[in-house]
């Protein structure tokens, strides 16, 4: 990896980036600025959003900068306000060190008069989004007769906001002299169009692979009702404690709704999206850019200002539009060489997407049940006692308190002062998760495919396994994400190799490794499901009877009620040991006979 020392910039240049701990070159600086040094041609380079791109053509423009002209001598075209401040603020950080530099960001939603002022005065580097950039032109106030260099910035993502005619203006207005260089993202059909009908032999550098996501993100998917969205949200949050997020909303309404829910149950969170007033909107992204928020619920065109390279997990409540959205939404975390999380919280007709996500960006998604509430507890409560074994202790402070509390505290031994210390900041949570619902669902496609998976890993892993009763079925809404979740929940463990699940209408059957026989008893002994009592028992063998012959034995109300009084309390009565046939069973043969004879 080259070092910017080596890299062929000024020295006041270098001096510069090294105040701001860059040391190597990324791989799209490594590539694009000695092709900027060294050659005119035009390049389309396409890199993540987060990859240094910002870098990588504004230190080779400052280097190339005539500084004894004031003419406009780059121009560099930002989908957004807030990209567009944040690209001027980089480029004054790179030339601090090089006098008589003006860069003039020039963008909507602000006075146009200030922007005027400023660019008579002279302006050799000009940061502007396509709207405002085209009304400069047409006063003849922004004038590009000298430019040099002209850089289109997030390509992709102006011309998705549907700035194509802008960006066609205001190239038709540049001397055909000009190297033009295109960064973006993805490469969709309109680019290669731009790139052919304004650029001159154009090479290609490309970082990483076509339209391809993030090395350093994982991507994970939640399948659950459209009802329970917020309630998985809500326990992702739980269980990553020290969550840094955006939670991408499709819709203004729906991002101001997840937000005051949030905000409601005291979660660190605020929206943003275009309904806010410009000072809400900078009040907004600078409390998050400060880490004074750990939530942002968001909207696609809202988030494309904003740039933060330690976000821990990019949420999609919604999956975008198109693929490409996705790819730019995920591209948000894992920057810097920091690992990141992609996370999706889908429905079942939402698979397919997923799949063809998955061909897009050329990497896999992982399926994941949406955590329970044992499980959010405990990650919650180690968050917990790690922050109090951490905490920086000002004696000074507390010291004239100390004898007081100790006093007070004297009746207590450690193992008590512990128990209530841990139930003071705790109860919360314990209280909100007692008997929470599973909120997993499974496709019957994905209901099929885990219990062949399981049947499979049964078979070829040699496991014994027990094969156990349970008194609820699919009157209960039960599926086999359930039964796993349960399994989990009540056995206190994780590992537990899980064999075929059998749902049947008013109970199921599931097997599991025999060495944790006793969990599973033990675990289920004092259990509920949605306020059914749970009975679990060791059911040895396979039932003989199959569901439907269960379900109408015949038109007796009384056997049909003994069946299902029978299915509740457990399956003795239909397991193999009893060579008595059920009394339904020859009561049917006899209605059989009656019919036939008729």
């Amino acid at each position: 990896m080259q070092n910017f020392e080596d890299s062929g910039l000024k020295p006041e240049i270098i001096k510069a980036v090294k105040e701001l701990n860059f040391e190597n070159l990324t791989p799209i600086q490594e590539k694009t600025i000695p092709h900027m040094l060294g050659s005119d041609k035009d390049l389309v380079a396409l890199a993540q959003t987060g990859s240094g791109k910002t870098a990588a053509f504004g230190l080779p423009i400052i280097e190339k900068l005539d500084l004894n002209s004031k003419n406009t001598q780059a121009l560099i075209l930002s989908p957004t306000r807030e990209l567009c401040m944040q690209i001027t603020n980089d480029l004054k950080s790179y030339s601090k060190y090089i006098g008589s530099i003006n860069v003039v960001p020039v963008y909507g939603g602000t006075s146009i008069d200030t922007q005027i002022r400023e660019l008579k005065k002279g302006a050799q580097i000009v940061v502007g989004t396509p709207g405002r950039t085209n009304d400069l032109i047409r006063r003849k106030v922004l004038k590009l007769n000298n430019l040099k260099s002209l850089i289109l910035d997030e390509a992709d993502e102006m011309l998705s906001m549907g700035f194509k005619d802008e960006i066609e203006t205001i190239l038709a207005e540049t001397p055909a002299s000009r190297q033009t260089l295109l960064f973006s993202a993805t490469m969709p059909k309109e680019i290669s169009s731009i790139a052919k009908k304004y650029m001159k032999n154009a090479d290609e550098i490309t970082v990483g692979n076509k339209n391809e996501a993030a090395e350093n993100v994982n991507h994970i998917y939640y399948m659950v009702n459209a009802k329970d969205k917020y309630k998985a949200l809500k326990r992702i949050a739980d269980l990553n404690p020290n969550i840094y997020s955006i939670v991408f909303c499709r819709t203004r309404r729906e991002t101001q709704e997840v937000a005051e829910k949030l905000m409601k149950d005291n979660y660190n969170a605020d929206a943003l999206h275009g309904d806010l007033s410009q000072a809400q909107r900078d009040n907004v992204m600078q409390r998050f850019r400060v880490k004074n928020l750990q939530i942002l619920v968001a909207t696609d065109v809202a988030a494309r200002g904003l740039d933060v390279n330690e976000l821990s997990h990019v949420i999609n409540y919604n999956l975008p539009e198109s693929n490409d959205a996705y790819i730019h939404r995920s591209g948000r975390t894992g920057r810097a060489g920091n690992k990141g999380t992609s996370i999706s919280i889908i429905h079942s007709r939402e698979k397919n997407k997923i799949r063809d996500l998955e061909k897009k960006i050329n990497k896999s998604f992982t399926f994941q049940n949406v955590p329970g509430g044992r499980e959010i507890c405990e990650k919650q409560l180690f968050n917990l006692i790690d922050k109090i074994e951490k905490i920086e202790v000002e004696e000074a402070q507390i010291e004239e308190f100390l004898p007081i509390i100790y006093e007070k505290l004297s009746w207590l031994s450690r193992e008590e002062l512990i128990k209530h210390f841990v139930s003071a900041e705790f109860n919360r949570f314990l209280n909100y998760y007692k008997n929470a619902p599973d909120l997993n669902i499974l496709t019957k496609d994905e209901g099929r495919g885990e219990r062949s998976k399981n049947k499979r890993s049964q078979s070829e892993s040699g496991t014994q396994f027990s094969r156990f009763f349970i008194n609820v079925g699919k009157v209960d809404n039960l599926n086999a994400a359930n039964i796993i979740g349960l399994i989990n929940e009540n056995s206190k463990l994780r590992n537990i190799e899980i064999g075929k699940i059998d749902i049947l209408k008013n109970f199921s059957f599931f097997e599991v490794d025999s060495t944790y026989e006793k969990n599973i008893i033990d675990g289920f002994s004092d259990s509920n499901m949605n306020g059914t009592k749970l009975i679990v028992e060791l059911s040895k063998e396979k039932p003989k009877f199959s569901e439907t012959k269960r379900e109408k034995p015949n038109n007796s109300k009384r056997n049909s009620k003994s069946f299902e009084d029978n299915s509740r309390r457990g399956s003795k009565s239909f397991g193999d040991k009893s060579k008595r046939k059920p009394k339904f069973s020859d009561d049917k043969s006899k209605t059989r006979k009656r019919k036939f004879s008729k």
